[in-house]
């Protein structure tokens, strides 16, 4: 004799293995955006004396299996630009591309912040998963750009990065952690 499930606990086992397919964690898309203006405010206000040019928004999109990404284009510093201005002495060059190479660490030092600030806020992500952030960096046609990157990409873990926020990872692990590169 044979055993045959009664069609209604058929369909509850499916019904159920549906639902627990559409719970997978996913980040909504308020709160990307509001990690998107978050990223915007803080490129902004980073410094009063010399701050970073935002040209652009900033852009995050989640890809399910690898984590949420977000990207912006910056300048590392305001540079007077004016048609009216054809040429730039050496000198003037020289200094552009001087302040530019002194930012590059300190840019990279608040990618670090908001990475880990939004592997802490974005609870939609999978532990598993990543958050990345890659910033492309504007040069003007006239710059010396040797050394300069002109895309800077940071990811890490969003477990990572939880783990630092909550004081279970130190400075030293999280900078192990976390993927840097620069093109």
């Amino acid at each position: 004799m044979t055993i045959r499930p009664a069609p209604t606990i058929l369909i509850a086992a499916v019904g159920a293995a549906a639902l627990a397919l559409a719970a997978v964690s996913r980040p909504s898309r308020a709160s990307m955006t509001a990690m998107e203006k978050s990223l915007d405010k803080r490129i902004q206000t980073y410094s009063l004396d010399e701050p970073l040019v935002l040209l652009g928004h900033t852009r995050g999109l989640y890809l399910e299996g690898y984590g949420a990404i977000f990207s912006a284009e910056v300048n590392l510093i305001p540079v007077p630009a004016s048609p009216f201005i054809v040429t730039r002495t050496p000198q003037q060059i020289a200094k552009v591309r001087e302040r530019k190479l002194r930012r590059v660490p300190e840019v990279k030092a608040l990618m670090k912040d908001v990475l880990a600030d939004f592997g802490a806020s974005l609870d939609g992500v999978p532990p598993e998963e990543r958050i990345v952030l890659g910033l492309s960096l504007f040069h003007f046609s006239w710059e010396d750009t040797r050394e300069l990157p002109a895309q800077i990409v940071m990811g890490a873990r969003r477990k990572v990065l939880v783990d630092f926020k909550s004081g279970r990872l130190n400075a030293a692990a999280l900078g192990q952690e976390i993927q840097i590169t620069e093109q």
